[in-house]
């Protein structure tokens, strides 16, 4: 029996999708099916955090309107064939990250064309637009489907959630400090339940490609969890 072949290709600014993707890749294993990572990576390295309010101000306006950030070149085993393309990353200003602009951008018919893709969404909480743009993109490219997405929110409420991404990209740590803040912004990222949702996830998604099922039929709850710590 022919295995099944998946490839997740991933870019993680500041390590919260990677750290979904470990749980999600020790699920897949459990089941009979071939899994290749290739973790995108920008030319030039993207600071995180960035350091400063001006600076954070300037990249958040750049990356609404989808600056590009040069990706390097790919290991040439990913441009196969393959059951499912798992493709990962955060949104940044309601957009794919620049990095994943620039790999669709670059390699875009040559890897999606004839493909079924499942996007992973890492956010505050405004995922749609990623995923609508994401998905208009990749139909350009080519892809056979564009599979509804696996999405994470990070747990916090807004406002503090935005207020506290803004604070920890500019170089602070909100979540350490011991005063009112911190009450209602525990934590950056996603909370040890979500990474216990992903690992149940990729079981799941695993036995069901190892199955045979229609990447196009494949369902998972939007988001897949908000509760904290």
């Amino acid at each position: 029996m022919v295995k099944k072949r998946i490839l997740i290709l991933s870019y993680s600014y500041s390590h919260q999708t990677r750290n979904l993707l470990k749980k999600i890749v020790v699920g897949l294993e459990e089941s009979e099916i071939e899994i290749v990572w290739q973790r995108l990576f920008p030319k030039q390295e993207l600071r995180f955090p960035i350091g400063t309010f001006p600076s954070t101000v300037l990249m958040m306006f750049q990356t609404f309107f989808r600056k590009r950030y040069p990706v390097q070149a790919l290991d040439s085993d990913v441009f196969d064939q393959w059951d499912l393309i798992l493709l990962a990353g955060p949104t940044w200003s309601y957009n794919p990250s620049g990095v994943v602009l620039s790999l669709l951008d670059r390699d875009g018919d040559k890897l999606f064309k004839g493909q079924a893709v499942l996007p992973l969404i890492s956010c505050r909480g405004y995922w749609r637009m990623h995923f609508w743009g994401l998905r208009s993109l990749l139909m350009k490219c080519g892809a056979k489907s564009v599979c509804s997405p696996i999405v994470f929110t990070h747990p916090n409420k807004e406002p503090w959630n935005t207020i506290g991404v803004f604070l920890k990209l500019a170089g602070k740590m909100p979540e350490r400090g011991t005063g009112w803040f911190r009450k209602y912004y525990p934590k950056y990222g996603h909370s040890r339940q979500q990474a216990e949702g992903a690992y149940v996830l990729g079981r799941k998604l695993g036995k069901d490609i190892a199955a045979g099922k229609d990447p196009e039929e494949l369902k998972f709850a939007t988001p897949v969890s908000t509760k904290s710590r």
